[in-house]
Formats: C-alpha cells, sequence, structure tokens
C-alpha cells in the first residue's frame, strides 16, 4: 500500500515533538517553532482530523528560566526545574492555540496513570474522549514535577509516553518530530548514510540506531525505535521525522518525509494491548532459541521446556517480559506460574513439570495471553 493511501485512513494522531525541536541549541523555547506546528495542528483539524500533542521541553525551558547551563542529576532538581518550566511551556502552546480560537486541554501523566492501574486508566481513555469531542486539543507531558521514578527512567522519555497515550486513545498514527531526518542506515557517533524510508515488522532496525538522548533531552534513537515498534505491533503507524524541516500536514499528505514504520498485519484487540503496553511486568522470562521461534514465527504458546531462566518477583496471573539470552526483549504475557515454580522447572519437559509440581503441566504463556513485539 502506498504512504498517500495508509495516511487517507488516519483519523486520530498523536504527534510527539521533542526537546531538541522545541529549544534548538538554547534553553530558550523557540516560539516561531510553536507557532508553525499550532498552524499545522489547526490544519489538520480543518480537515477532520484529531489530534493530541505529546510535549517535551519542561525541563529545558526550566533551565533557562532559571539561567542553568548544564542539565540537572539530582532528582530534586529535576523535579524543581521541571516545575519551572512545565509552566512556560503550556502558557506558549495555549496561547499560541488560543489565538486559532483552538480550546487546549493540558493532561500532565505519570507512568502510573498508564502503567499500573487499571482504572486509571480507563478513566483516562474517557477524559480523552471527552477532550476530542468538545474540540479540544489534548496537550501531554510526562508530570516530571512529581514523577520521582520516571525521573530516573522516564519510561523511555516522552517518545514511550506518546505511543503509550496512542494507544490509550486509539490513535492510528503516532508522529515523532526529532532533529533528525529518520532512521538511518547506520549510526556511529551521529547518523550515517541514508534515510532509511520504510520499517517493516521485523527488518531488525534496532542494531542501526543509537541510543544516547541529546544535551538537554534524554530520549535518543533507540527509544523513538521501541516507541514504533509498540505501535506496529498493534497494527498501527508511526512516523519518525525532522520537525523543523518538515510540516504536520506533508506528512500527512503522504510525502516521502521521514521513516514510516509499517504496521503488524493484524491489530491487537483491547486486552493484548491492555498485556503488551499497559500492564506492568513483575519479572523476566529468558527463552532459548527454539522457543524464540516458536512464539515469534509460529505463533505457539510458551512451554517450559524453552525457558532458560527467570527474574523477578512474579505470581501466577502477573505480566512479564519474554527475552533472548542476548536481552532482546520478544514479548509479554501473562505468566501461568509464579516465579519459584518457574525456576524448578526452567528447560523441563512436560512430563518431567507434572512429576515436579505434582498436577498437569500448563503453558508458561498461553499463545492467547501472548503480545509479540518482534
Amino acid at each position: 500500500m502506498a504512504r498517500q493511501e495508509r495516511m487517507a485512513a488516519v483519523r486520530r494522531v498523536v504527534v510527539k515533538v521533542g526537546t531538541s525541536t522545541l529549544t534548538g541549541r538554547s534553553n530558550k523555547l523557540a516560539r516561531p517553532v510553536f507557532r508553525r506546528l499550532v498552524e499545522d495542528v489547526v490544519q489538520l483539524r480543518a480537515r477532520g482530523l484529531e489530534v493530541a500533542v505529546v510535549s517535551s521541553g519542561a525541563v529545558a525551558a526550566g533551565m533557562g528560566r532559571l539561567e542553568l547551563e548544564e542539565r540537572p542529576r539530582a532528582v530534586a532538581d529535576l523535579q524543581a526545574v521541571a516545575a519551572v518550566g512545565q509552566n512556560l511551556l503550556m502558557n506558549t502552546w495555549e496561547s499560541l492555540f488560543r489565538r486559532c480560537e483552538v480550546p487546549v486541554g493540558q493532561v500532565l501523566l505519570t507512568a502510573d496513570d498508564i502503567l499500573e492501574d487499571r482504572r486509571r486508566y480507563l478513566n483516562l481513555s474517557n477524559t480523552f474522549r471527552q477532550l476530542f469531542h468538545l474540540g479540544a486539543v489534548p496537550v501531554i507531558n510526562e508530570n516530571d514535577s512529581v514523577g520521582v521514578v520516571e525521573l530516573k527512567r522516564l519510561i523511555g522519555e516522552n517518545d514511550m509516553l506518546a505511543a503509550y497515550v496512542a494507544h490509550l486513545v486509539d490513535a492510528e498514527l503516532l508522529v515523532i518530530l526529532s532533529d533528525v531526518e529518520g532512521i538511518y542506515s547506520s549510526f556511529d557517533r551521529g547518523p550515517r548514510g541514508e534515510v532509511i524510508a520504510e520499517v517493516a515488522p521485523g527488518d531488525g532496525i534496532e542494531s542501526a540506531v543509537g541510543r544516547s538522548g541529546g544535551r538537554l533531552g534524554q530520549g535518543g534513537m533507540g527509544t523513538k525505535v521501541r516507541a514504533a515498534r509498540l505501535m506496529t505491533a498493534c497494527g498501527e503507524m508511526c512516523v519518525i521525522a525532522h520537525g523543523r524541516r518538515h510540516r504536520l500536514g506533508d506528512i500527512m499528505a503522504g510525502e516521502e518525509l521521514g521513516t514510516l514504520f509499517i504496521p503488524a498485519a493484524r491489530k491487537l484487540r483491547r486486552r493484548k494491548r491492555w498485556i503488551g503496553f499497559a500492564s506492568p511486568c513483575r519479572g523476566t522470562v529468558t527463552v532459548d532459541r527454539g522457543a524464540e521461534r516458536a512464539i515469534v514465527e509460529s505463533g505457539r504458546s510458551l512451554l517450559p521446556a524453552g525457558v532458560t531462566s527467570c527474574t523477578g518477583d512474579f505470581a501466577a496471573g502477573d505480566v512479564v517480559r519474554v527475552e533472548t539470552r542476548q536481552q532482546v526483549e520478544v514479548g509479554r504475557g501473562v505468566s501461568r506460574y509464579g516465579a519459584p515454580d518457574l525456576a524448578r522447572v526452567c528447560g523441563k519437559s512436560s512430563p518431567e513439570v507434572s512429576r515436579l509440581l505434582g498436577r498437569p503441566a500448563p503453558e508458561v504463556i498461553h499463545r492467547d495471553d501472548l503480545v509479540v513485539l518482534l
């Protein structure tokens, strides 16, 4: 399918804008960039699209206001700087949208809002639905001023937050605007080679990208690819493109800009989306090559014989990561074993498991409870 056809089917889009796009090389918010993005969003809305914006830049804006030269390292300092910058950031978005007579709804999120509490997750989904219904543009940011754990691990920074939000609002497309043209064919202390126009599921592009963030932002290309994989695994699209050189309208028109991640053939149902992307992982199960092929290529369940080890204090019914021995995440699923029992039966056949546990040996993760991420 041509890119134009894919984009023509989009009705709801989440746009994530990185710190480097909004501030450039300074710690000051670049108001002309904000103005252009607001114009683009307003034009998309005029075409009948619903748009949510995930905005980085709070810490950088706070640094500029407080005249700090280096990004703080201590969590308390980051929280304080973010609290100063968040106000500047939202005032900029709100004032520019107001000029276009478009209302804005600020939504501050922490990982707990999306990953820990199912009721809160559903409440957020309803909130976004009503914001769209009322004609408002949701502007979302990670709540850096209160999220201690998030500031340490940043759930992959706002790139991953944007992917979670896209799933939360049932968006067909996530656009990640950064300071690079897209995914390059190689990465060695910076992008090298040519921009890859399209990435299909299973292309193994992860080995070609860098992982470090910018001077002010924290989301490197590795987290952007991870966010894109989250989208495509659910049957939705992602575009990574240069935020200052390209217009949203051109991207949505299907022009060959940036890198388009092609979605998987089948869309995940809501339950599997929750398992794969909105439920906290309580542990990790490591599998051998045979088990990896069985679950990725053949769509089979994970059996004890294919498990080499497990870590974490998880119980039966908890969601766990499934990783290779090289620590590549293959998928996530609901474990039918608690960690102590699984540790006893790793690598054993079903008859051996039954003898050890004194009961029939279930799958470690049934394929109906497994979300493959590769």
